[in-house]
């Protein structure tokens, strides 16, 4: 009997080995898997094959790092912030374990597919956060976030008022257990406040908590 495909996959990456073995992985995760070792081939495969997912290598030669999950040779802070700057989802640094991938794979499709619930908006005086729409309108211009940025933000303004550690929105929000650098969070918060804020230095709704994280005001 044929295994239920739990979504598609994009591996790309220049390494055959890396996508030989992330693949095969994946794979038996019950995912669907295209391979592609350019970036050529990876906008080609993305265009035809519309993956539910990529895992990008950062340094790929021929296209900008810019996926929901990156692979980054490269472990300073500061090249793993770029990358969530960009945009993505996820970062892994290489070396890495292939099941520790399969596992932010599992945990990035498993927000994804929860997020699409009827939930009635959220009116704030100059806000509304739609959930099932996953749209954001700012004093009444709409704004354009990230699947996470949106996410970290729901989660917020679903508790208002409530003061929430780091390594508690990592868990709340990321709902993955590897993470032992919270820094994603900070970058998250920062570019929330850069998009919604009146004054991102001195932020009405996303405050910070000192000693403690953040909260959320309405």
């Amino acid at each position: 009997m044929e295994n239920h495909v739990r979504g598609s996959v994009l591996v790309v990456d220049d390494e055959p080995t890396i996508t030989e073995v992330v693949a095969r992985y994946l794979n038996r995760a019950g995912y669907r898997t295209h391979v592609a070792a350019t970036g050529r081939e990876a906008l080609d495969a993305a265009a035809t094959q519309h993956p539910d997912l990529v895992v990008l290598d950062l340094m790929l030669p021929g296209i900008d790092g810019l996926a929901v999950i990156l692979l980054t040779a490269k472990s300073e802070e500061s090249d793993r912030v770029i990358g969530l700057r960009l945009g993505a989802d996820d970062y892994v640094v290489k070396p890495f374990s292939p099941a520790e991938l399969v596992a932010r794979v599992d945990a990035v499709l498993r927000r994804f597919d929860t997020s699409r619930t009827q939930e009635a908006p959220i009116e704030l005086s100059d806000m509304t956060i739609d959930p099932s729409a996953r749209q954001v309108y700012v004093r009444g211009q709409e704004v354009q976030l990230t699947h996470r940025e949106f996410d970290v933000l729901l989660f917020l303004a679903r508790h208002p008022g409530q003061a929430f550690s780091r390594n508690q929105l990592m868990d709340a929000v990321w709902q993955y257990s590897f993470y032992t650098d919270t820094s994603t969070v900070t970058v998250h918060i920062r570019r929330l406040r850069s998009k919604i804020e009146v004054d991102p230095a001195q932020p009405r709704h996303i405050q910070t908590v000192w000693g403690v994280g953040y909260r959320f005001q309405p």
